[in-house]
């Protein structure tokens, strides 16, 4: 049970991502998440409002069970494999979240100030799950593809797009992290 508890090296963690992503391209599919939102929608109905959603969902039905593969995965790693919460961070990092007011910094993965049900349910709280999910949502239409499809997907195959998307991202995560994040809290 340790080797699953503990943080896999890269050359465990980097072939296994090698290996799914030969059979993604092997049976012709592509990884990535983002376009399950779209067939999920489909799948409800949205193709009798717009016709972007009118395509066949049952050709995409592999990628679904990628999703519910996703969904049981985090359950089972959230209660059943996080044996320890507390995490090694850098003092500087646990001083600097500590000034933005988070007051359990590296003793729990997910912060109190941010995923209580205080805070989601709250005004602020709900508001910004909506701004993000609605954000979100266009991003990964606007850019083609979510990071994991961009990142995985797209880099192995040198797709110049991929690139672009992954740098956007990682500008979007600077400018988060140095500039909305602490504004908001």
């Amino acid at each position: 049970m340790d080797f699953i508890l503990e943080p896999w090296a890269w050359y465990v963690g980097g072939p296994l991502i090698a290996l799914t992503l030969f059979l993604y391209f092997y049976f012709g599919q592509n990884f990535g998440a983002s376009t399950n939102f779209e067939t999920l929608c489909t799948m409800a109905g949205a193709g009798k409002v717009s016709d972007y959603f009118k395509k066949d969902w049952k050709e995409r039905d592999f990628a679904l069970l990628f999703v519910v593969g996703l969904i049981i995965g985090g359950f089972i790693s959230s209660n059943f494999l996080i044996s320890n919460q507390t995490i090694d961070l850098n003092p500087k990092t646990i001083q600097e979240l500590s000034d933005l007011g988070f007051a359990n910094v590296a003793n729990q993965y997910f912060p109190d100030e941010i995923f209580s049900k205080e805070a989601v349910f709250s005004l602020k709280g709900f508001l910004m799950l909506i701004l993000s999910g609605i954000s979100i949502g266009f991003g990964t239409r606007y850019a083609g593809g979510c990071t994991s499809g961009h990142a995985i997907t797209g880099l192995s195959s040198f797709q110049t797009p991929s690139l672009l998307a992954v740098i956007g991202f990682f500008i979007g995560g600077i400018i988060a992290v140095w500039f909305i994040i602490p504004n908001l809290f």
